[in-house]
């Protein structure tokens, strides 16, 4: 690696390091805040709160990354082409290969992590997510209660609550129990207090009746009480092991599914296994679409605002290219092939446009100067 590909190279790698790492703490923090309702309101600890903040960490990396590639070429190169070091290189007979050398390594490191992220990381921290959010609603049912609305603890379990008082005890409480389908039971009290246990929660309510309704006498029974204690016991009831979605498999598990789950499953793995090994493509597509428009042709030290709107522009639309096709994957697994085309064909046309020597803009080229090259 030459001094220059190395200087290069330094310099867009830390201003991606960097836009990395600022959109991903504002996304972060904006979704974290979504979380602090649960130390709030809801009673959970802070550790809780920090690790589940942690869990939704690798999913902004795999979105942000890309973009932090592309902004970082765009404005180094940019940056050069303004200090006049553009021309210089040139001059010294720097090939266009040359100068995108130190991208493409950049764009390899970025595929490398992106590919890190979308067959382990991501994952791994989706099934952590996925199994704590799972014991939460299971285990910790007081937590997930909200004011004046009702919460399906689970498909048999709905509770309602008006308002909490100061005592930390719910008031105006409803409860529809259908875990015995065949006498499913409604509960209604003045106000009630939980307590965790052993495998789920206990409510114990106060001055309130127990209504249940038998499927085969067809009669209603009305219990009112003063006092009366209810097992929320969902931990029992749930799966000893729950079916882990596409999101939260790995690409082994994906690509070579159950063979006794569903067709619509397996088309969902398939679907999801591919959009993850498109991800690490988008970072050569982002890297090499500024190089495109800005190497090329003639320099103008007063700035290059066409060629960076123009950038902008194609980095917009490819975006909108690959959210669309990876939507259309999730309904026909005919479309795969599609999505790989969408990621390969802006590099291929870009390194085409860049070796070319040349970009047509507005109806009119611009070629290199004739100057030997030096690989």
């Amino acid at each position: 690696m030459t001094g220059l590909t190395q200087y290069i190279l330094r310099q867009c790698f830390g201003v991606m390091v960097f836009v990395t790492a600022a959109l991903s703490a504002a996304i972060w923090l904006a979704q974290s805040l979504r979380l602090i309702d649960l130390i709030v309101n809801r009673g959970l600890s802070i550790e809780v709160f920090l690790y589940l903040a942690l869990l939704i960490l690798p999913r902004f990396l795999e979105i942000v990354l890309p973009i932090g590639v592309f902004i970082a070429v765009l404005f180094i190169f940019n940056r050069l082409a303004g200090e006049s070091e553009l021309v210089v290189m040139r001059a010294a007979g720097l090939s266009p290969f040359a100068l995108a050398k130190p991208v493409l390594i950049l764009a390899g490191i970025a595929a490398a992590l992106l590919f890190s992220l979308s067959a382990y990381f991501l994952p791994v921290s989706n099934r952590a997510f996925k199994d704590l959010q799972f014991e939460i609603r299971n285990r910790f049912v007081a937590s997930l209660l909200q004011e004046g609305t009702f919460t399906t603890i689970s498909d048999k379990l709905t509770i309602y609550i008006q308002s909490r008082n100061q005592r930390g005890e719910v008031v105006g409480l409803l409860i529809n129990d259908s875990r015995d389908p065949q006498r499913p039971v409604t509960i209604l009290a003045e106000r009630g207090a939980f307590a965790d246990i052993a495998g789920g929660s206990r409510i114990i309510m106060v001055n309130g009746n127990r209504q249940q309704y038998d499927e085969q006498t067809k009669k209603l029974s009305v219990l009112t009480f003063d006092r009366y204690t209810l097992d929320l016991d969902t931990l029992r009831d749930a799966p000893e092991v729950r079916f882990r979605e596409a999101p939260e498999r790995f690409l082994g598990e994906l690509l070579f599914p159950d063979p006794n789950l569903d067709d619509l499953t397996r088309r969902t793995f398939l679907a999801e296994a591919h959009q993850r090994l498109v991800v690490p493509l988008s970072a050569f597509a982002f890297a090499i679409m500024p190089l495109a428009c800005l190497i090329p042709g003639q320099l103008n030290r007063r700035g290059q605002l066409t060629r960076v709107l123009l950038a902008v522009l194609l980095a917009f639309v490819f975006q909108a290219l690959d959210v669309g096709t990876k939507n259309l994957t999730n309904r026909y697994s005919a479309a795969i092939p599609l999505m790989y085309l969408t990621n390969l064909l802006p590099f291929v046309l870009g390194f085409g446009i860049l070796l070319g020597g040349g970009i047509k803009l507005f109806g009119w080229r611009r070629p290199f100067p004739a100057v030997p090259a030096l690989r």
